[in-house]
């Protein structure tokens, strides 16, 4: 059990063999100098190096240092493994006292010889030596019984001399056994180096596969965590807004029930007053004495009290109580709006594809625009670019992509600089390149999120909304649903925020679109930039 352990510790990863001047590479990984040379000219073609193993990669062809120690220990492991196959492998067939290693077989006595046997054996002809082996049979003729000398290429068969003769096999081409063994070994190390090839190729499709299985969980543990975050997001904003629901409802209760409690309270005190009459009332009807009774002080309020304006106090009273006010299920409704807007946002965030590959198109950068090589940030800079000016290019501050999207889900983030002003967003490009309608936001062919004096706003069509709350992330997220008409900006953030949403029946393609302009701060120009991130 030990031994096959340490025969797999000396196999080579490319040849499955035990190693034959074994090399290390820098990351650690053995390999035969033989096997590891024939993997690195394959990849000479490509111009890019790796280890075969563990796939790290070198920017010239590595050096190959030898394993002296590995050399030994494989080395010794074969000289072991050799020992003991003499030990427990083919023995003299005379030596019947103890088994001894032959070193010889006689086809025609098929037997195996020791070196002593072998000194006493006949040096006839008939009597062919060979390497020791169990089946001396396969080496004669099936058919004369004699040993095999030759090789018929034809037949592709061993065969012996009487087969060559007067045999089956008289007249075809033949080969010595040793001349058809080199060509054979010639194919076979051909289709060895064709099989180490494929192997190579194999163990790369395996690693490149591994990669896309590992991206794989990576973006579904990245999806899971972000959806975790919007829904976590989702509750909170739930529980604010009913929150503040109920709150207003037991604002609203309040103030309803406050002038209800006055008015409850004064005809408590009137129905009292009217009992205290009607007893005195009863007590005068009750007299029997006529002098009493018309002694009494004038008690016409109390015989009329119709006269007292009853009927006005009531009515006054259920004026009061139909002018007080009802719920206010403004406030409900603009909230469940509020709750649907929220969600809307959050789907189309989540079923979005992945982040668009967007380039800007220097074709329609304005001269005060400097776009980074790698197409991927724009600069406000005082210095003018000398870009020629055509038809497409932007009068000032504006850059356009050069990829539009007419269909599908698609989301792209961007980060600005900490100071500075600027607008991100989307639009038509048959919107104007000069004048005030060219300023994305101006006209009916942009959407836009702006940042000016620290303050932050959309617009659409010069018709402007602030947004209340403060952005504190620089990084922005725009999510698009072409077919559901929806612009979404978010701000990433933990957990992610949305900001606003625009819907519209989008009838052109839509690009991505920055503008960079001049903010003065105790009056220096700040610098300012935003860059696509991918």
């Amino acid at each position: 059990m030990a031994s096959a352990i340490l025969r797999d510790e000396l196999l080579c990863s490319i040849c499955l063999s035990i190693f034959k001047d074994p090399v290390t590479l820098r990351c650690g990984h053995n390999f035969c100098r033989v096997c590891i040379d024939r993997v690195l000219d394959t990849q000479d073609e490509s111009g890019g190096y790796s280890c075969p193993e563990c796939r790290e990669e070198f920017q010239e062809r590595p050096a190959l240092m030898r394993n002296i120690n590995l050399h030994n220990v494989a080395e010794r492991f074969l000289i072991t493994q050799q020992e003991q196959e003499e030990i427990t492998g083919i023995c003299c067939t005379y030596c019947v006292d103890s088994p001894v290693p032959a070193v010889r077989s006689c086809l025609h006595c098929e037997a195996s010889l020791c070196e002593k046997h072998l000194r006493t054996h006949s040096k006839s002809p008939e009597h062919v030596l060979s390497d020791p082996s169990t089946s001396l049979e396969k080496r004669k003729c099936s058919v004369h019984k004699e040993p095999l000398k030759y090789y018929c290429t034809q037949d592709a068969v061993c065969i012996c001399v009487s087969c060559s003769l007067i045999g089956e096999h008289k007249g075809h081409k033949m080969e010595s056994l040793d001349e058809a063994s080199e060509n054979k070994k010639k194919k076979l190390i051909i289709v060895l180096h064709k099989l180490t090839t494929k192997r190579v190729k194999a163990v790369e499709r395996v690693w490149s596969l591994e990669e896309q299985r590992r991206k794989a969980e990576e973006k579904a543990a990245g999806e899971a965590e972000r959806v975790t975050a919007l829904c976590t997001d989702i509750r909170r904003r739930v529980d604010n807004l009913e929150k503040k629901v109920l709150s207003e409802i037991s604002r609203q209760e309040k103030e309803e029930s406050r002038p209800l409690s006055a008015l409850i309270h004064q005809l408590e005190i009137k129905k009292d007053e009217l009992s205290r009459k009607m007893r005195h009332i009863e007590e005068l009807c009750n007299m029997t004495d006529p002098l009493t009774v018309l002694q009494e002080p004038d008690t016409g309020d109390l015989c009329d009290p119709e006269e007292e304006g009853g009927d006005e106090d009531t009515g006054g009273h259920d004026k009061q109580l139909h002018d007080g006010d009802d719920l206010d299920v403004a406030v409900i409704s603009h909230t469940l709006h509020t709750l649907c807007e929220v969600i809307s946002g959050i789907r189309s965030w989540i079923y979005v594809e992945d982040p668009a590959d967007i380039l800007l198109d220097v074709n329609t950068a304005a001269n005060n625009v400097h776009i980074s090589d790698d197409l991927k940030t724009a600069t406000l800079t005082r210095r003018n670019q000398n870009r020629p000016e055509t038809a497409e290019r932007f009068q000032d501050y504006q850059v356009m992509s050069r990829r539009g999207f007419t269909s599908g889900r698609h989301y792209w983030d961007v980060e600005s600089s900490r100071s500075g002003g600027w607008k991100v967003g989307m639009c038509y490009p048959s919107m104007d390149r000069r004048g005030r309608q060219s300023l994305i936001g101006n006209n009916n062919k942009s959407w836009i999120l702006c940042r000016y004096n620290n303050q932050y706003s959309v617009k659409h069509d010069s018709e402007e909304i602030q947004l209340p709350d403060k952005i504190s992330s620089d990084r922005v997220r725009i999510c698009l649903d072409y077919e559901a008409g929806q612009l979404s900006f978010y701000e990433l953030c933990d957990p992610i925020r949305h900001l606003h949403t625009f819907t519209a029946a989008f009838s052109e393609p839509l690009h991505a679109v920055l503008c960079v302009f001049m903010v003065y701060i105790d009056d220096h120009c700040v610098d300012n930039w935003v860059k696509i991130r991918t």
